[in-house]
């Protein structure tokens, strides 16, 4: 290190800005932007989603998410060109799987927002999540930018944080942007009305809506796992491409082995196995026992990784 390198310390267990290098007086510039961007408390939140949803990266994940439903919805109107449902039968349906919804889209376009979030809850949306995530620490690390904004006085602690809540903000929009393309196709393409639960009961638009919403939050929710295993993993290596591609392979593997029945003792444990309970929103009464299940796995993950992200961020030596 030159003399022109000052180490900014801090009490120890405090995870401030500890082990971390100014650079030389003549590389100042970015110090004075970043300083800028995060010494003002309260901004560091706002600006980090500002950051995130400005890049192509994340308009493009987006754009992908939004065109989803829209394929769906197209092949279906195609297949069932005379308006007749051809796509399968009745509304009956078990396990929370979702095939079910998408026999009923012709009927009423509003299936195609449950159709559509079973269709990217396995894959679409948590590669999407997984990229946030694990671009979180690593990407900025990889573009020299983290020791600027450690010496802020944000503090590490914050900082994860606030990455984490930026995640998670992606997470919902995600969610709400595949659930407003399907309705906006399914308004489009097919009726609406009073539509079919699950368990064959009549419910009216207005609740259908309702219950909409509930499974696209629901859905949201089912990623915070997902959200903080990235972010871990983000915190173990100074290469964004290598968290991004660790942290989507993980989920591919996860998934794959859900689907293998030797495993059925350690499936329940997997982040993905209770993903589409959603669907359990869709019966007469609501069906609650594997959507608690769900949130509260996904609740053990977000507070195991997160709390592995924060041990290991807050004594990690940055030097990039």
């Amino acid at each position: 290190m030159s003399q022109a390198e000052v180490r900014v310390g801090a009490p120890k267990g405090r995870g401030a800005a500890s082990d971390v290098r100014l650079p030389p007086r003549g590389r100042d510039q970015p110090l004075q932007t970043v300083s800028r961007r995060t010494t003002v408390r309260g901004t560091l939140f706002g600006n980090e989603l500002l950051t995130t949803f400005r890049r192509w990266r994340t308009l493009a994940l987006l754009g992908v998410l939004a065109a989803v439903p829209i394929l769906i919805g197209i092949a279906i109107k195609i297949e069932t060109g005379d308006g007749s449902s051809g796509v399968g039968g009745g509304p009956g349906g078990g396990g929370g799987a979702g095939p079910a919804f998408i026999s009923q889209i012709t009927n009423n376009g509003l299936f195609l927002v449950f159709t559509a979030l079973a269709a990217t809850l396995p894959f679409f949306l948590p590669m999407a999540i997984g990229v946030i995530a694990g671009d979180a620490i690593a990407g900025e690390a990889s573009a020299g930018t983290l020791r600027y904004l450690l010496v802020a006085p944000a503090g590490r602690t914050r900082l994860l944080l606030t990455k984490y809540a930026t995640t998670l903000t992606f997470c919902l929009v995600g969610t709400l942007v595949v659930a407003l393309s399907a309705l906006t196709v399914g308004a489009l393409l097919f009726p609406l009305g009073d539509l079919m639960t699950i368990s064959g009961t009549s419910i009216s638009f207005t609740e259908g809506l309702g219950r909409a919403l509930l499974i696209a939050l629901v859905v949201a929710a089912s990623l915070i796992g997902v959200a903080a295993l990235g972010l871990f993993i983000s915190t173990l290596t100074s290469s964004g491409i290598a968290a991004m591609a660790t942290t989507v392979g993980l989920l591919i593997t996860v998934q794959i082995l859900d689907q293998i029945p030797q495993l059925h003792a350690l499936q329940p444990y997997f982040f993905s196995h209770y993903w589409l309970s959603f669907a359990d929103l869709m019966r007469e009464p609501v069906y609650w026992d594997d959507l608690v299940k769900n949130l509260g796995i996904q609740a053990v993950y977000a507070a195991v990784f997160g709390s592995a992200a924060w041990a290991r961020f807050t004594t990690k030596d940055i030097t990039a």
